[in-house]
């Protein structure tokens, strides 16, 4: 028995029969930062899911990520027994067609399709396959395998990223990848990942002390201290958190961590104990001031934003447009209203009924779906599928676009409000006493040091007079808190500047499009 594990394939981000330019394979560029030129965030995400499959099963198995078609055709040749297509919506098109290359190539082999995109209704007839993953995936796979669904869970070891560049300079990974549990309880009726595994929490990794031995383990095997926890609401369970922060404080770890978490779950806490749990940045689902989810009742996201980032906190706030409630006027007080929250990163997502959300059902059952809209359209950076009751669909693009480049000219590059954070953060811990947080000074101090050398580019391509000022402003702040720039900083500052010069030129040739390279990893040999 063979398996072969694979996502979809490129290349990404172009207009072709079978995805857009629009729908990128890029985290940040995507949806994040993708109206800010040459400050954009360039980074890929590997598909660590499959990576958690293979890991888990005891068969050989091949992860194969971001190939070509051909590269795929080509590893099909060697003679798999299964192979497993994991695609979300946008990729209906390409996992179809991959799955009739494996009938055409492999045909003795099983085809399992996996991932988001198998809540389509039209998987079942469209897509050739033997079997559909829906919900939790390695119980699932172990089981139709004859293998022990109730065996102990095993975490891959993998990076959180790569290929990074920031301002045009390849940017080494520096952190690892940690995924506690899957699911979300909240039952938020845009999201798809609460609903796809039943509005309940699958934990993989229960206690803190689970959790602690991994980031060992991973600090060991690719000398990282800082981990992306892949966990939608990581706070839901502040007990595992505080076994884990009492584990650090105990051996002398400070690990650092990019966290996603509900506003409510942040409260509970307190900032005091995210800085001492050493996060360094949170996803935080703001939504819209217009819809109310319970996670966020009564919560001043002005205050909480502003004291994330007092404590070396960078925040990036979700923002959902075209809710019922936007019309041309709302849709504005929405924009400025996560605008004026001034964190560091934001989020703009068209809302998007995908299956089977309660969404979805809601608005297939009303007549409100449109017709004839192939599903690569639907990823949330174009424009909406559905009747708005203010809007038409083909002016939704041109105020998306709007709304990333009025947070860009309102509050600069995200970059420099990183920095920004950074600064605010070690500021903050200056005077304390307390050992352990002087590890979080210290490693704040690392991190803002980090990016001094990219002041010069950035004032170089400050697109307006607010960001002029910002660096302005940030430069000033350096040179109070460290002193000037030594002689080797100097050297690395005129390095980023070329760099960015060349990246300039190439985002105003209209060359902004990157392709993550094909990964190809073995497990179980």
């Amino acid at each position: 028995m063979k398996v072969l594990l694979t996502s979809v394939f490129g290349p990404y981000g172009v207009d072709d029969e079978y995805g857009q330019a629009s729908c990128r394979m890029e985290l940040f560029h995507n949806q994040v930062t993708r109206e800010q030129g040459v400050f954009s965030m360039r980074f890929f995400h590997e598909s660590f899911g499959l990576h958690f499959l293979a890991e888990n099963i005891s068969v050989p198995t091949t992860v194969l990520d971001f190939p070509s078609e051909a590269r795929f055709v080509e590893e099909l040749r060697r003679g798999y027994d299964l192979v497993g297509i994991s695609f979300i919506v946008a990729n209906f098109a390409k996992a179809k067609r991959m799955a009739e290359l494996v009938r055409r190539h492999a045909p003795h082999a099983r085809i399992v399709l996996g991932g988001h995109g198998v809540q389509i209704p039209e998987v079942a007839e469209e897509i050739p396959h033997d079997h559909l993953c829906v919900g939790e995936g390695v119980r699932w796979l172990r089981g139709i395998l004859g293998e022990d669904p109730k065996a102990p869970i095993r975490h891959p070891i993998r990076p959180a990223t790569f290929g990074g560049r920031i301002l045009g300079v390849p940017v080494k990974d520096g952190s690892g990848h940690v995924m506690p549990g899957l699911g979300c309880p909240n039952g938020c009726r845009f999201c798809s990942t609460s609903h796809f595994f039943g509005r309940q929490y699958i934990p993989y990794l229960e206690t803190g002390k689970q959790i602690f031995d991994l980031c060992v383990a991973i600090e060991r095997a690719l000398n990282v201290r800082r981990f992306f926890v892949m966990d939608e609401n990581f706070l839901q369970h502040p007990e595992r958190a505080e076994e884990l922060l009492a584990l650090m404080e105990k051996h002398g770890k400070t690990y650092r961590f990019n966290l996603f978490s509900s506003a409510e779950n942040i409260t509970k806490v307190g900032v005091d104990f995210l800085v001492r749990l050493g996060v360094v940045s949170l996803w935080l689902g703001v939504e819209s001031k217009f819809e109310v989810y319970d996670k966020n009742r009564g919560v001043n996201f002005k205050t909480l934003v502003n004291d994330l980032r007092d404590h070396g906190i960078s925040v990036l706030t979700s923002a959902i447009l075209f809710l019922d409630q936007h019309d041309h006027r709302t849709i504005w007080e929405d924009i400025r209203f996560i605008v004026g929250l001034e964190p560091d990163l934001i989020q703009f997502m068209q809302l998007g009924p995908v299956p089977y959300t309660p969404l979805y059902r809601g608005m297939k059952a009303t007549g409100r779906l449109l017709e004839n809209v192939p599903y690569r359209h639907w990823h949330g950076q174009e424009r909406i599928w559905f009747q708005h009751p203010h809007f038409k669909a083909d002016e939704t693009d041109r105020i998306l676009t709007e709304a990333f480049r009025y947070e860009y000219d309102t509050l600069g590059p995200a970059l420099m409000r990183m920095c920004d954070t950074y600064l605010r953060g070690y500021r903050t811990l200056a005077s304390t006493r307390d050992p352990f947080l002087a590890g979080r000074r210290e490693a704040l101090k690392r991190r803002a040091g980090k990016f001094r050398p990219f002041l010069a580019a950035a004032r170089d391509h400050a697109h307006n007079e607010t960001a002029r000022e910002l660096v302005g402003r940030l430069t000033d702040e350096y040179n109070d808190v460290f002193g000037r720039m030594t002689l080797r900083q100097q050297a690395q500052s005129q390095v980023v500047r070329g760099f960015a010069a060349r990246e300039a030129r190439r985002v105003a040739a209209g060359r902004n499009v990157y392709q993550p390279r094909t990964i190809v990893t073995h497990y179980g040999r």
